[in-house]
């Protein structure tokens, strides 16, 4: 099996008790564990896969709660330091009707944002193994030549590099320059995840069947465009397999799309192929079981802490033929 390395930031997640009101009229929060990066590697390890965690927190209370949560979910946090330069990042997120998300971030500086580069050189990847980042990280700080430096020493290996924007605009103040630093990391990529609603802010194109040959057009092996509960399409050499989603009573949106890219990833690590190779019909049932992992973590408050198991999301699948 593969081994599925993420990096870049594990925070708090404060999810309002309130649903439906904007964030300035919220009361009361509820502390969830949360960070991209470690809610993919989560997923991973909650389903069976092997995942590891490479990152910074605070010595405080809330950085020693994200590295038991999951180190409980069976992460591998020997890269998951902690630092007294600076807290753990918070993030407060307001819920709207439907599950859509309202985010305000304390992170000016932050303890993921510490990372230095001189520790990734410690770490050693191998070709089976597989490197998985977001754009939140790729501030210029640094964590962002710590990606750049496991980028590298994962292409010198002959890895898998997995790139999913997870696009956050409230956490740069140049969004011209958030664009353009998605656009400039996106050929390191082997695999790009997007979500529709990303698509014209990454690329600048005004449709979407311009921004995805924009994408395609850049040296990635396969292209992963999200729809949310409209499912997923895949694009990959010439063809384009699209699968369905799952309509269910969402609550909220948080994590849902790492929980997709963390379960496709899970599956991808299970199989002794490259990505190349995958047929028609195994994206299709990849594509169906990621769209069953979102779909769940969507019925339920949290990202990390609504992580189904491999068993969940069987009986789910059963009962949603």
């Amino acid at each position: 099996m593969k081994k599925v390395y993420t990096i870049g930031e594990a925070l708090i997640d404060f999810i309002p008790h309130e649903v439906g009101v904007p964030m300035s009229e919220v009361d009361s929060f509820k502390k969830s564990p949360g960070g991209a990066p470690a809610n993919v590697a989560a997923t991973i390890a909650k389903l069976g896969g092997k995942s590891a965690f490479i990152g910074q927190v605070g010595e405080d209370m809330f950085g020693y709660y994200l590295k038991k949560v999951l180190a409980e979910n069976n992460v591998d946090v020997t890269h998951m330091l902690h630092t007294n330069k600076a807290n753990t990042a918070l993030a407060f997120v307001a819920l709207k009707q439907g599950g859509e998300r309202e985010f305000a971030f304390y992170r000016k500086p932050s303890a993921d944002m510490l990372l230095e580069s001189d520790y990734i050189k410690t770490i050693t990847f191998t070709d089976n193994d597989i490197l998985h980042f977001c754009s939140v990280s790729l501030i210029e700080s640094e964590v962002k030549y710590a990606h750049i430096e496991a980028i590298n020493k994962m292409k010198e290996q002959g890895g898998l590099v997995v790139f999913d924007p997870n696009v956050r605009k409230n956490l740069w103040d140049d969004q011209a320059l958030y664009a353009e630093t998605i656009q400039a990391f996106i050929p390191y990529a082997d695999v790009l995840k997007v979500s529709d609603d990303e698509l014209s802010f990454i690329t600048g194109k005004d449709t979407v069947e311009e921004g995805i040959k924009h994408l395609l057009s850049k040296p990635i092996q396969l292209l992963i465009l999200t729809k949310g509960k409209d499912g997923v399409t895949f694009f990959i050499g010439e063809k384009a397999i699209s699968v369905s989603g799952f309509d269910v009573q969402t609550i909220d949106t948080t994590g849902a799309g790492d929980a997709f890219i963390g379960a496709f990833l899970y599956q991808f690590s299970s199989i002794d192929k490259k990505i190349l190779d995958l047929t028609r019909a195994e994206l299709f049932e990849m594509g169906t079981y990621a769209n069953s992992v979102a779909a769940m973590v969507t019925m339920k408050n949290g990202a990390i802490s609504a992580l189904p198991t491999a068993e969940e999301v069987s009986n789910f699948l059963f009962e949603n033929k």
